[in-house]
């Protein structure tokens, strides 16, 4: 399988995915009030729909820019995927040990900021 991925095709991920965190944070705030109000976990949601939402449009910004910086978009969609994405679990479900798991999507947050912290360094030693 051949995951070439150019900035087409990333700004449509990160543009799905920043409607998905918009859909998310009303569907927590409308359709899941109940459920998240009786396990005290409505922080827990908005906490997961706004580095969701962070994210998706720090992808999108990326997938706009020369040179592309794949390892820090790609970190990012894992970063949503695992951080918010166990936090919507744990805030729907109540299932604690989710949150176990949790820092390994921050852990990519960190790892993608990082990603363009040195790929900006490495772009500018060049120029004087």
């Amino acid at each position: 399988m051949n995951l070439r991925m150019n900035g087409t095709t990333a700004s449509r991920i990160a543009a799905l995915l920043g409607m998905m965190g918009v859909v998310l944070g009303a569907f927590g705030a409308h359709g899941l009030k109940g459920i998240l109000e009786a396990h005290g976990t409505t922080d827990i949601w908005e906490k997961a729909v706004f580095y969701h939402f962070v994210h998706a449009v720090m992808m999108y910004v990326l997938s706009g820019r020369a040179p592309f910086r794949a390892g820090a978009w790609w970190s990012f969609l894992g970063g949503i995927l695992v951080f918010s994405g166990t936090l919507y679990l744990l805030a729907v479900t109540n299932q604690r040990w989710l949150g176990a798991i949790t820092p390994i999507g921050g852990l990519s947050f960190i790892v993608g900021w990082c990603w363009l912290i040195f790929a900006s360094k490495r772009a500018t030693v060049g120029e004087a």
